[in-house]
């Protein structure tokens, strides 16, 4: 009798996650829609007109009208939008007016260096922000936490391409520290072999070690500047749990029995806020993805976020949409990946 309970409880918990699990795949897949949905009715209200971009500005009445019919734009904007969708279910993002080429491929070509700009920008943000939560949660009030707060605030207040301008003006022009812009300087960039889409891996498989000296210098500054701004919010966020955490009573009774303050910050009040830290990293690294647009353009950087920019100046809405659903898809991946992580880290969460 008491198997069979047990059974039935499990049973019950059983269909409980695949519901839930139903329910969030459902979520992720009108979310993706509604995203699409929205940027391609934006697209349609560019002043650009792609139409004469590809006709000409001396076209012919004859000529403008057979463009506009070859790429569907003199049907309803609903009728577009569901077309595309048909060539989205089969697995066809289109082709990009501005490279004349399939956007799958202008994707899978630029994302390698979206990927590897906000990687280390993370793992550069994840290092420096998390210790200085930690230092600023020791020791509230002193300078260390007075120096995390100035930080958080510079990180949320500062534009990331003024940053980018003044750093490159400094660590480039003038102190040639920097590489400057692009991800390798001319001489190396025709003779690397793209084996990754990665140029600090492909150039350190290449076994030169010039080259991969020289994608360092160029990787470094764009690092920081985008890797500043996620550290302010992880430093933020990181430092505010710790404070609230370390307020509870189970702090006071350890402080009672005679824990020491570090022991207590990294063996008790720490893994309580990991749940934390984790949606705040994942969220971060969401951001610095689809945020980068400003720091590949300024550094140059052939990533998603410079082709979509020159998307949005051609009015290719192809490569826009597509773009759009590549780092879309990550945002909305990474937040469950998150979700998951604090279920398996946290018990309160289960």
């Amino acid at each position: 009798m008491a198997a069979s309970a047990s059974d039935a409880g499990l049973a019950r918990q059983f269909w409980h996650r695949a519901g839930r699990l139903a329910a969030s795949l459902l979520s992720l897949l009108i979310t993706l829609l509604g995203l699409l949905a929205f940027t391609f009715m934006l697209s349609h209200l560019s002043p650009v007109d792609p139409v004469q971009q590809i006709a000409g500005d001396h076209a012919s009445a004859a000529t403008y009208a057979q463009v506009r019919h070859d790429l569907g734009l003199d049907q309803p904007v609903l009728m577009q939008f569901w077309h595309y969708i048909e060539h989205l279910a089969r697995g066809d993002l289109g082709v990009s007016r501005l490279t004349d080429q399939p956007v799958s491929g202008d994707l899978m070509r630029t994302f390698p260096a979206t990927i590897e700009l906000a990687s280390c920008a993370m793992l550069f943000a994840a290092l420096f922000g998390v210790t200085l939560a930690l230092l600023a949660a020791w020791k509230p009030g002193s300078l260390i936490d007075n120096l995390a707060r100035l930080i958080s605030l510079l990180g949320y207040s500062v534009p990331v391409f003024w940053l980018g301008l003044l750093g490159l003006l400094l660590f480039y022009a003038v102190l040639h520290w920097s590489a400057g812009p692009g991800r390798l300087d001319d001489i190396w960039i025709y003779t690397l072999e793209p084996k990754t889409g990665f140029v600090l891996i492909d150039s350190w498989l290449s076994g030169d070690p010039e080259m991969f000296r020289n994608a360092i210098a160029h990787l470094w500054l764009p690092v920081t500047i985008l890797g500043l701004l996620a550290m302010a919010g992880i430093t933020r966020l990181l430092r505010a749990a710790l404070l609230e955490e370390s307020g509870k009573e189970y702090v006071t009774l350890a402080r009672a029995k005679g824990a020491s303050r570090g022991r207590i910050l990294l063996r008790h009040i720490f893994p309580n806020v990991l749940g934390t830290l984790i949606t705040v990293i994942a969220l971060s690294y969401a951001t610095l993805l689809e945020g980068s647009v400003l720091t590949e353009t300024v550094f140059a950087w052939p990533g998603v976020g410079r082709y979509m920019t020159n998307a949005l100046f051609s009015a290719d809405v192809p490569a826009i949409l597509g773009a759009t659903l590549l780092i879309g898809g990550c945002f909305i991946l990474l937040n469950a990946v998150a979700d998951a992580l604090t279920w398996l880290t946290d018990p309160r969460t289960r």
